[in-house]
């Protein structure tokens, strides 16, 4: 029998599933973080609204011991302890949550950063001015007891400060940490971006990638590899070629890491192409999410609980935890029980990774290595060729995931299919003119409040309604490169929306929220946690926005948007209006 290379995971996930629940390994060795009695009985009895909040408590003794107590107490009550004797327990054996971190001022945030002067319009400014001063309340700094005694911690020691990104998210997360950083850069906090990046090389050097976030739990799942992005930001604010040159060999590293453990390969006729996707092959429930994880495989039969599992972890590297781009072909698509992360290639993150490949090289052309950045120029035009002819469609004039399974596009809407765009993996430039008109052709330019997550609604947090600030970057950054004034003028037009959006409601509730919901312009909902507030990358992408179009972004009052015939008028009234105003 001839079996698909990306029918393998699956198969074996079965397969082992057939065997035992404990067939794959866990999230990681911590009997009590990761996996376990102790950990089971503590979150399937629902001690505290969010799962997050006991994986995310330090211990007070060693681990031995409190294993061994929580033995006495279990064998005391036949293994299922009343939620009272576990409250005691818990009260016993574990801190309070944040024990581990101090608040941190950036020691190189100052008053009045230059990009402010560039905002025309004085409420936009004076806003951008508060969301500058929100860095100072984001800043966490990790206790030298997470070094000296890290067994009784579910946090990862990071040496240097770092910017969270707000809410229950108080260590860092990596691809939230990009849009952090393009916000940090513009605040002229070079310092605080430095520590954060060597922050991230660290990890790597130890690991051999980037956690998904700085709790132990999330060790074997990445995200979005923007490493490279990060770097390349850094040099083009400070020109520090010492620490590239320093930290090159740690970058290629991470991008080893992706290679060696994400890759699959499609076949179309006689050709076969290699690109990446999702996938962790860890079981069991996600600890910050367990008693969700465990009723939800309870919905389905023993032994297709541990792909499940595996699927879930997949889909929270991918960033988008949760999202029906997971759920499509599926044979029931609105059930999260139906998540299939890694069957799928991603258009963004094989954008990323072309991106971190077209960056390696021009690195090593700066440190004067041409034959490594030889190898990266071959890389990247192998992606850029794998991507043309398995992710893009020409009648649609737009990239899509690709299903490994029924060997097909997934054609619906998500702002990530346009992700090449913003990531430069494009050799046609007028593509960006066909996303244009792709962009007319799924309605999405009627949305007034922001661009969807999607257009189902499936209940997910990445689903619409809901609209998160890094896919609107990745929106009106690619747009923005069209020499096209309609497109370009399209892409101020969303700019301009989201702006409004965020500034509307920071407002109403002196609150940056996660995500918002673009069908009211409120604070956003769904997935498995209330909205949160902060918010570090969407802090980051308004003031890269303000930065960008400063000079003509308002705070007046939300208008519908311009429908597409009317795009040409109202670039010929600014044009007009910018004459007079000389």
């Amino acid at each position: 029998m001839t079996v698909r290379t990306w029918e393998l995971p699956l198969l074996l996930l079965l397969g082992l599933g057939l065997r035992s629940q404990e067939a794959l390994p866990p999230p990681c060795e911590s009997q009590i973080y990761c996996h376990g009695a102790l950990l089971h009985q503590v979150q399937m009895a629902k001690l505290y609204p969010d799962d997050k909040q006991f994986v995310d408590m330090s211990l007070s003794a060693a681990p031995d011991q409190v294993l061994q107590s929580f033995s006495a107490l279990a064998m005391a009550h036949n293994h299922s302890i009343p939620k009272q004797q576990l409250q005691e327990f818990i009260q016993r054996y574990f801190q309070p949550v944040g024990q581990e971190l101090l608040p941190w001022t950036p020691e190189d945030w100052k008053d009045s950063p230059q990009f402010l002067q560039k905002i025309s319009d004085t409420k936009l400014r004076a806003w951008a001015e508060q969301l500058h001063q929100i860095w100072k309340k984001l800043g966490k700094k990790v206790k030298p007891e997470v070094l000296s005694h890290p067994e009784r911690f579910s946090l990862i020691y990071s040496e240097h400060p770092f910017i969270v990104p707000g809410g229950r998210f108080v260590e860092f997360y990596y691809w939230d940490s990009y849009w952090i950083i393009e916000g940090l850069l513009l605040s002229e906090m070079t310092e605080t971006v430095r520590g954060m990046l060597q922050n991230f090389l660290d990890l790597v050097k130890i690991y051999g990638h980037i956690p998904n976030g700085g709790r132990i739990y999330y060790l074997q799942r990445s995200q979005p590899p923007l490493l490279t992005l990060m770097m390349d930001q850094y040099l083009t604010h400070t020109n520090n070629t010492t620490f590239l040159r320093e930290n090159i060999e740690t970058l290629a590293l991470e991008l080893d890491f992706w290679t060696v453990n994400r890759t699959t390969s499609v076949n179309l006729g006689e050709e076969n192409y290699i690109l990446n996707h999702y996938h962790v092959p860890y079981g069991g429930p996600r600890p910050e999410s367990y008693s969700k994880d465990e009723e939800l495989a309870n919905t389905l039969p023993e032994v297709e609980r541990e792909a499940l599992w595996s699927e879930l972890k997949a889909g929270a590297e991918s960033g988008w935890d949760f999202s029906s781009r997971w759920l499509v072909g599926s044979p029931n698509p609105d059930l999260l029980s139906s998540t299939q992360t890694s069957k799928w290639v991603p258009v963004d993150l094989n954008a990323f990774l072309c991106q971190a490949e077209e960056l390696m090289s021009r690195f090593y052309t700066r440190l004067g290595d041409d034959v490594r950045a030889a190898k990266y120029k071959s890389l990247k035009s192998q992606r850029l060729t794998a991507m043309q002819a398995v992710l893009w469609d020409e009648q649609k004039g737009a990239w899509f995931d690709y299903d490994l399974e029924n060997r097909k596009k997934n054609l619906e809407f998500y702002p990530s299919n346009l992700t090449p765009l913003w990531a430069g993996c494009f050799s046609d430039s007028g593509v960006v003119d066909k996303a244009l008109k792709y962009l007319e052709d799924s309605q999405i330019l009627t949305y007034q409040y922001g661009i969807p997550t999607s257009l189902r609604n499936t209940g997910q947090q990445w689903d619409f309604p809901n609209g998160w600030a890094p896919l609107q970057d990745l929106v009106i950054r690619g747009l923005a490169k069209s020499h096209s004034p309609r497109t370009q003028e399209v892409a101020f037009q969303l700019a301009q929306n989201w702006i409004q959006t965020n500034f509307d409601v920071y407002s109403q509730k002196s609150t940056m929220y996660e995500k918002y919901d673009i069908s009211n312009g409120q604070a956003g909902s769904g997935g498995e946690y209330e909205v949160q507030e902060g918010f570090g990358w969407t802090n980051g992408v308004a003031l890269m926005l303000m930065d960008r179009y400063g000079d003509r972004l308002t705070s007046g009052t939300q208008l519908a948007f311009l429908m597409p015939h009317c795009l040409v008028a109202t670039f010929l009234f600014h044009l007009l209006l910018g004459f007079l105003l000389q």
